[in-house]
């Protein structure tokens, strides 16, 4: 089992029970939108591995996370399929665009507070994760097994992109990572109007 005790103590808050009772009867909108999540997290890898092809340690830890998005990708399309729930584009939530609009314009500042950023996303996901598979262990027990298998990927993700960051930063860090889980709390314990897997307390 997978020590999560790590991301707890890294995130500000945990999930909100609103958002797990809504998510036990939005599952299709739950895998579509994880399937996003996965592909999504996928092209930002690849995206910075373009951006800083100079940073190697960056190009192993991102090629390798690149590679297990893109299976994820496929597993959860998997059980889209054995569910015959139609896989289709949907307006993605505020989430990610509501930490990225804060992110500096200049490198390498940029760069650090993208490797931040990425460190949250995955942390909450691996929050969720954990979160959501006992809501989903008897009336889902194989997507409840999945979620728990996810949790050692995700984990590792969260500490390669934080330990990047760290590791590229000119100056201590903990500041700006600070405020970045402020505005990702905020987000997280927020009324949203959008149900989606990193969405905030649903409307």
């Amino acid at each position: 089992m997978v020590d999560i005790a790590p991301i707890h103590n890294f995130l500000l808050c945990k999930t909100p029970q609103a958002w797990l009772k809504r998510a036990v009867n939005e599952i299709e909108i739950i895998l579509i939108d994880h399937a996003h999540c996965e592909k999504k997290a996928a092209a930002t890898a690849v995206k910075q591995m373009f951006r800083y092809p100079e940073r190697i340690e960056l190009l192993k830890k991102l090629s390798q996370l690149t590679r297990e998005e893109v299976l994820h990708f496929e597993q959860v399309l998997d059980f889209i399929e054995k569910r015959g729930i139609k896989y289709k584009a949907i307006k993605p939530s505020r989430y990610a665009a509501g930490l990225h609009q804060y992110a500096a314009k200049d490198e390498p500042d940029r760069m650090i507070d993208g490797l931040i950023i990425g460190a949250i996303i995955e942390a909450r996901s691996c929050e969720r994760f954990h979160a959501l598979a006992p809501y989903f262990a008897e009336s889902e027990p194989e997507l409840s097994k999945y979620y728990k298998f996810l949790l050692k990927s995700e984990s590792r993700h969260f500490i390669d992109y934080l330990d990047l960051a760290k590791q590229y930063a000119r100056q201590d860090i903990d500041d700006r990572i600070q405020f970045f889980l402020e505005k990702e709390k905020e987000l997280i314990e927020t009324p949203d109007p959008l149900f989606r897997f990193h969405s905030g307390i649903p409307v």
